[in-house]
């Protein structure tokens, strides 16, 4: 008979494991790289850039794991565009980075509303076990939407606490690699840093993984390649795998 599945030792080891959401729990991030292009690009054809965002590669540079407004000046930047800051209250535009900001959100809550945000089931199976062997668990996030997309998934009730975009607003976190975000994550599960794992997709998130000192950082790789592993690794992950699925081992009787 065979025995369900356990969490693989190095999991164990340790005391509490914090999730990023985009990309570990939710195949959320090509929603998020298409809501990019299509701020992004409206603004870089608005100031005569017509090189088109790349949804692959420049997301994955300036964008992905980033508060919103982290992202959007890093991109823009990158572009040598000098945008003025702007506010909180711009509406959607291409005028400010505030403005571009909001673009990018808009883009992405109609996507929310028009279309469903699949999960990772390996993600969705390690929670499981988790959760079953009352290991704490948390979900941190830059983004305001991840407690909906939880929530949508039917993944909220398996999680100690959650940290998102606007819980970060709301406490004036810096964004990643800060890591702040997964220092308040790990404090609302009672649980040292070092004593806790992080799971994360993001470059930045790892690197927030490794300066805030926790146990065991997982970089998750999901093109399955040798640059995207060692780009992991490079920022501090201590294991890299293509699926935190993969974490999970299956013994038999």
């Amino acid at each position: 008979m065979a025995r369900a599945p356990s969490p693989a030792a190095v999991l164990l080891s340790l005391h509490a494991v914090v999730f990023d959401t985009d990309g570990v729990i939710t195949d959320s991030a090509p929603a998020h790289a298409a809501a990019w292009k299509e701020a992004f690009d409206a603004c870089l054809a608005s100031h005569g850039d017509r090189r088109p965002f790349d949804e692959e590669a420049e997301y994955r540079r300036y964008v992905d794991g980033k508060a919103r407004m982290d992202g959007a000046a890093a991109f823009l930047a990158s572009r040598g565009l000098d945008l003025p800051e702007g506010s909180p209250d711009d509406p959607p535009g291409t005028g400010t980075v505030w403005a571009v900001a909001a673009r990018k959100d808009e883009a992405f809550t109609r996507t929310l509303r028009t279309e469903p945000i699949a999960v990772w089931p390996g993600t969705v199976r390690l929670l499981h076990v988790l959760h079953e062997a009352r290991v704490p668990i948390a979900a941190a996030s830059a983004s305001r939407h991840a407690t909906e997309l939880l929530a949508g998934a039917g993944l909220l009730e398996l999680f100690t606490a959650v940290v998102d975009g606007n819980e970060a607003r709301r406490l004036e976190l810096p964004g990643k690699p800060d890591p702040a975000l997964f220092i308040e994550a790990a404090r609302r599960l009672g649980v040292p840093a070092g004593d806790s794992a992080v799971v994360e997709d993001a470059l930045a998130g790892v690197e927030a993984g490794r300066r805030g000192g926790f146990g065991l950082v997982v970089g998750v790789d999901r093109t399955d390649s040798p640059e995207g592993a060692a780009d992991l690794r490079r920022h501090g992950a201590d294991l890299v795998v293509a699926d935190p699925g993969d974490l999970l081992i299956t013994g038999e009787d």
